[in-house]
C-alpha cells in the first residue's frame, strides 16, 4: 500500500479482529535495499484499528514463492495486500521490470488462498488500471491507503465488497494524522544488515514543478509535515529498540522551500539526538552555514542532491528553480561542513543538445569532492508534464500502455551518441558513474562487510578529482 496511517475511531472497530497478510513485492537493491516503509505504515494503521496483521517482505525472504505460499498457508489471511514500490528501475541502460514479478506473487498466493488480493503502493498508484489487469489482483487502492483500507477491511469483515475494483483515496492526512511505521524486527534486521539504514518519512507532498517527477501526482503539491516530535520519537525508538546506526529520511525533498525541515533539526538538536543520517536535498540558497552546522551536529553524514540537469538551459527546461552556479555553491556548502554528497543527472531531457551535453559534462567534472551518477534518458510517467510533452512530440500515443518503459530523449540527441559520449568522457573519473548502477555490487559488498550508510565517500576518495 502507499505509506500512511489509519485514522480509526474505537466505535468503528469490528469485534472480531480481521486477519490480514501484507506483502512487500519490492526486489530492487540498487544502490542498496530500502526498508519497505509504505507497507510498514499501513501495517501500523491496521493494527491501530484492532486487526491481526502479518508482514512478508519478498526481498528479505529471498524472493521465494515457496516461502510466500508457506506464509499464506500458515497465516490463513482473510485479506492479502501487496505493496508495489516500483514498476521498473528507470534505468534505460540496464532495464529491470518488476510487474511480471508482482503477477507471479499474486498467482502464487491465489494458488493457496481464496482471500481477496488488494494492491497498492506508489508504483501501483502510477498506472493502476494496467497493473491490476496485468497482475490479476482483485482490488487496488490509489493514493494514501490508510483510512480507505481500514474502511475496506471493516466492510470485508461483513462480507461487503465494492463494485469498483480500483478505489481512490483523498490526500487527507495531516501532521499528527501521519503516523509512525511499524518496524517489524525480523524485516528491519535484514535491512540493517544489508545497507545498514532505516527509513523514516518526515513529510508528504512536493510543491516543486520538475517536469518528470511523479511525487506531486502521488502525494499532492501541498506540503503535509509530520509532527517533529513524533519523528524524533521514531529515531529514538529505532536506536534503543533496534540499535539503528543510520537514518534515511525518505521525503522527496528534505529541505523543503517552506523551511519546515528546520523545526525537525531544532527538535533533534534540543533532544541531543546524534545519529548519522542522509536525505534528498535540492539546491537552495536559503540553506546557510548556520543551519548546515546544526544539521551536522545532529549527525548529517551525507546528502543526495537532486540537481538532475547540468546546464542552465536544461535546468530551466526540466522545471528547476535554480542555476548550475547554485548547484556548485550548494556542493561547496556541504564540503565546508565535511558532509559527503552524491549528485544525480539525467542527460537527454527537454532542451538537451550536443552542445548542452558537452557543457554539462564539463560542469559536472568541475564539481569538487562529490560522487556523480548519470542517467541517459528520462522514464516517462503518466500525468506528468513530461508525459504531455512526449504526447505533443509524438513520442507516445494516447492510450499507450505505459507499463512498458518509454524514455524521453530530446529530438536533438542521438541516444547511441549520448551513451558513448557519457561513457568516454567520464571514464577517467571513478567518482563519476555511468551507467548509474555500475558500482552497485561493490557498494553492496561494503555494506555486507559492516560499513554503514551510502558509501559515497568510497567513490569520492577513489576519484581522480579531489
Amino acid at each position: 500500500m502507499s505509506s500512511g496511517s489509519c485514522l480509526s475511531h474505537p466505535e468503528s472497530r469490528i469485534p472480531d479482529p480481521f486477519k490480514i497478510l501484507l506483502i512487500s513485492a519490492n526486489i530492487a537493491t540498487s544502490p542498496y535495499p530500502v526498508f519497505p516503509i509504505g507497507m510498514s505504515v499501513i501495517a501500523a494503521a491496521l493494527r491501530a484499528a484492532g486487526h491481526d496483521v502479518e508482514l512478508f517482505d519478498f526481498l528479505q525472504e529471498g524472493c521465494s514463492l515457496k516461502r510466500l505460499q508457506e506464509a499464506v498457508t500458515k497465516t490463513e489471511p482473510r485479506l492479502i495486500g501487496v505493496s508495489i514500490r516500483n514498476i521498473d528501475n528507470v534505468n534505460a541502460a540496464h532495464e529491470q521490470r518488476y510487474i511480471d514479478g508482482v503477477a507471479g506473487i499474486v498467482q502464487a498466493v491465489k494458488a493457496v488462498s481464496a482471500a481477496p488480493v488488494i494492491l497498492g503502493g506508489s508504483g501501483f498508484s502510477l498506472i493502476p488500471e494496467e497493473i491490476l489487469k496485468r497482475t490479476g489482483g482483485d482490488f487496488g487502492i490509489v493514493g494514501e491507503g490508510e483510512v480507505l483500507l481500514c474502511s475496506f477491511v471493516e466492510n470485508a469483515a461483513r462480507g461487503e465488497f465494492p463494485e469498483e475494483r480500483i478505489l481512490r483515496a483523498p490526500l487527507q492526512l495531516q501532521q499528527d494524522g501521519i503516523p509512525s511505521a511499524h518496524y517489524e524486527s525480523k524485516i528491519l534486521d535484514y535491512y540493517l544488515k544489508n545497507g545498514n539504514m532505516v527509513s523514516i518519512q518526515t513529510k508528504r507532498g512536493c510543491n516543486k514543478h520538475c517536469v518528470y517527477c511523479s511525487y506531486p501526482v502521488l502525494e499532492g503539491r501541498d506540503l503535509r509535515i509530520r509532527n517533529p516530535a513524533d519523528v524524533v520519537d521514531d529515531i529514538e525508538r529505532l536506536v534503543k529498540a533496534h540499535a539503528a546506526k543510520y537514518i534515511f529520511f525518505v521525503d522527496s525533498v528534505f529541505n523543503d522551500s517552506e523551511g519546515q525541515y528546520r523545526e525537525l533539526i531544532r527538535e533533534m538538536h534540543r533532544r541531543k539526538v546524534l545519529i548519522p543520517w542522509t536525505a534528498f536535498f535540492t539546491p537552495d540558497s536559503k540553506l546557510d552555514d548556520a543551519m548546515m552546522a546544526l544539521m551536522k551536529e545532529t549527525g548529517l553524514h551525507s546528502a543526495e542532491v537532486g540537481a538532475d540537469a547540468s546546464t542552465d538551459i536544461t535546468l530551466k527546461a526540466m522545471g528547476k528553480d535554480f542555476l548550475f552556479a547554485d548547484v556548485t555553491a550548494f556542493n561547496e556548502l556541504f564540503i565546508r561542513h565535511g558532509v559527503t554528497t552524491a549528485h544525480y543527472y539525467m542527460f537527454g531531457g527537454p532542451g538537451e543538445t550536443p552542445e548542452t551535453v558537452e557543457q554539462g559534462i564539463n560542469n559536472i567534472r568541475g564539481l569538487r569532492q562529490t560522487a556523480n551518477f548519470m542517467f541517459s534518458g528520462i522514464r516517462i510517467l503518466p500525468n506528468t508534464p513530461l508525459f504531455r510533452l512526449a504526447l505533443r512530440e509524438g513520442l507516445i500515443k494516447e492510450g499507450q500502455d505505459m507499463l512498458e518503459p518509454v524514455y524521453y530523449f530530446s529530438p536533438a540527441i542521438d541516444r547511441v551518441w549520448l551513451d558513448k559520449t557519457l561513457a568516454e568522457r567520464f571514464a577517467d573519473r571513478f567518482n563519476c558513474v555511468f551507467p548509474p548502477d555500475a558500482l552497485d555490487a561493490k557498494l553492496q559488498l561494503l555494506h555486507k562487510l559492516g560499513y554503514s550508510g551510502t558509501m559515497y565517500d568510497f567513490l569520492i576518495k577513489g576519484g581522480a578529482h579531489k
